[in-house]
């Protein structure tokens, strides 16, 4: 993936497609895109969900056949199955497929209200409704824009770009002439960083906590990467830097921690540093851990962080307080559908200051976080 770099002047506007649609009366259909995970602890389904997922991510070893990447995804599948399960049984299955809805239902209400046609679907990576699944709905709809929008607000080569390029492949493989647009990373929205730090300061308030006391640490986990993408040129430890220094200097926060969740199933390096390894490092009474970028309570909030991290905050005596996911602030619909309202409604997204993506770097693909000149 390149490196994002400045956008030449006048590049906002010139891999657009809406000038030809302003004024005209179309319907946009939006596939708001996630990772997805099962509903259920059947085994079945899970290792076919783990199967997809380290396929996907196959070219982490280096190249190989087909054959081989099946084979090897299936044997890390089944050896990462059971401890998965488990979670999944601790937490009595995920609820990310629910939240999820709500959220799709939520922004068709705010768009329609806003007097644009627009329907909503969802279509995770690597579960039922599955992307092509949610593409297929739309064209049946026959809608004639198609907007792909990641719940991710933080981009990253494993997500972000990964569910729209399935967007792109479910388009090609229909054989569908559409209008199709993309956005990408939007952590910059000013509304999604006050909604995340009225959060916060709602949870502290409610658990008795000061955030200025010296005896309370503010810890960020964000969902690691493997260190692979980021020596591609991947910006996704810029992006989590950047957001975790706004949000402290607006919760007037002088020093945090900030550690990543990974997952290492394979012998690769991911991001440091673990956030299990900051505990023994801190020097306070507490805890109050963020998780950053994650819009649904999933199994790496219910059980990796309130089971597993509290489990071994309390090892080292610290008092431990997780942030939970605003996934139902009535301010997600609106941030949303700011991000999707240009292509529905035919005006230049450049308005509304997206700009050509560099990590996506295909017209019609739009972020907020393309440098300026």
């Amino acid at each position: 993936m390149p490196a994002e770099s400045d956008v030449p002047s006048g590049a906002e506007s010139d891999n657009y497609s809406v000038g030809s649609s302003l004024g005209a009366a179309m319907s946009t259909g939006v596939v708001l895109l996630n990772f997805g995970e099962p509903a259920t602890p059947a085994r079945d389904v899970v290792v076919d969900y783990l199967e997809r997922i380290f396929f996907d991510n196959a070219s982490l070893e280096g190249d190989t056949t087909v054959e081989e990447a099946r084979a090897r995804s299936r044997q890390l599948a089944e050896r990462r199955a059971p401890a998965l399960i488990e979670e999944y049984e601790e937490i009595g299955g995920s609820p990310l497929k629910d939240q999820a809805e709500a959220q799709a239902d939520a922004i068709q209400r705010e768009l329609r209200d806003r007097g644009h046609d627009v329907t909503t679907y969802t279509g995770f990576q690597f579960v039922e409704p599955f992307v092509g699944d949610a593409v297929a709905a739309a064209r049946e709809d026959g809608v004639d824009r198609l907007v792909g929008l990641p719940i991710y607000p933080l981009c990253g080569p494993s997500t972000t770009v990964s569910s729209l390029e399935d967007v792109e492949d479910a388009v090609e493989d229909a054989d569908w002439d559409v209008e199709l647009s993309q956005i990408t990373g939007w952590h910059r929205h000013p509304t999604y960083n006050q909604l995340r730090v009225d959060n916060l300061r709602s949870f502290v308030e409610a658990e008795g906590v000061s955030l200025q006391d010296a005896g309370t640490t503010l810890v960020f986990s964000a969902h690691g990467t493997p260190q692979h993408y980021l020596d591609e040129g991947s910006r996704y430890r810029e992006y989590v830097e950047e957001y975790c220094d706004t949000v402290a200097t607006m919760l007037g926060v002088d020093s945090y921690e900030l550690g990543y969740q990974n997952h290492e199933n394979r012998d690769i390096p991911w991001t440091k540093p673990d956030v299990e390894d900051l505990l023994p490092e801190i020097d306070a009474e507490r805890i109050v851990v963020e998780p950053v970028s994650f819009m649904h309570e999933q199994s790496e909030t219910l059980s990796e962080l309130d089971e597993e991290l509290a489990e071994e905050a309390a090892e080292e005596g610290l008092d431990f307080h997780r942030v939970p996911i605003p996934h139902d602030d009535d301010r997600f619909g609106s941030l949303l559908a700011d991000l999707v309202e240009p292509f529905a409604a035919g005006f230049d997204p450049g308005y509304y200051q997206l700009r050509q993506c560099q990590c996506k770097n295909t017209p019609g693909t739009v972020c907020l976080n393309a440098r300026r000149q």
